[in-house]
């Protein structure tokens, strides 16, 4: 049964169908929602909230998108909820963590302090740099965390990261840029303080 046939019933009220869908996500919604609060119970909390939230709006649930990729717009939303409350979104400002001040500088290494860790996949088999990535990734502000996770981890493209987050392509595309030199800057600093010597 595919996806479309799946979504008619559970519309219908089958909640098995229901249940066949977000158990195709489930995993990927904890690991998100992991990733934003960094704390095990307050995933399985946002987990149960989405599917909750999934289930009393199923009906408006029309196929523009993946049923997976909703599923992620209700996850963020709750994501963003719970931060809200726990007043973590303004951690701190975003230039806080960028390595260069001006325009210009956005597009030209810095040769004084750069390390160039690429795509993040490939350094993830690295357990100490996973642990020095994941530590840069929660202590970006929400909003560049949640649009990092969804390009990095998540592997959306930035035109479905823009439509989760009702933002333009362009919008995003530079959102997820600053959060990558935010991090690059980030991590670079934590790998300079670990060793006492700059990375390059």
């Amino acid at each position: 049964m595919n996806e479309r046939e799946l979504v008619t019933k559970a519309q219908a009220g089958d909640f098995q169908a229901f249940a066949t869908l977000v158990n195709a996500s489930k995993g990927r919604i904890y690991a998100l929602a992991l990733k934003m609060t960094a704390n095990e119970q307050d995933a399985e909390d946002i987990v149960q909230e989405t599917f909750l939230k999934a289930i009393d709006n199923i009906e408006q649930f029309r196929g523009e998108s993946s049923f997976g990729t909703w599923l992620y717009s209700i996850a963020l939303n709750q994501a963003r909820a719970h931060l809200a409350k726990q007043k973590q979104t303004d951690l701190k400002p975003i230039e806080d963590y960028l390595p260069t001040k001006s325009a210009d500088d956005l597009h030209r290494p810095d040769t004084h302090r750069l390390f160039d860790w690429k795509d993040p996949h490939q350094q993830l088999e690295d357990q100490e740099l996973k642990e020095i990535i994941d530590t840069a990734v929660a202590e970006l502000p929400v909003t560049y965390r949640e649009v990092f996770l969804l390009r990095y981890y998540e592997e959306l493209s930035i035109k479905e990261i823009a439509k989760l987050i009702k933002e333009s392509v362009a919008s995003t595309k530079s959102r997820v840029l600053r959060a990558r030199l935010a991090l690059r800057d980030a991590i670079s600093k934590a790998l300079e303080d670990r060793y006492g010597t700059q990375v390059s």
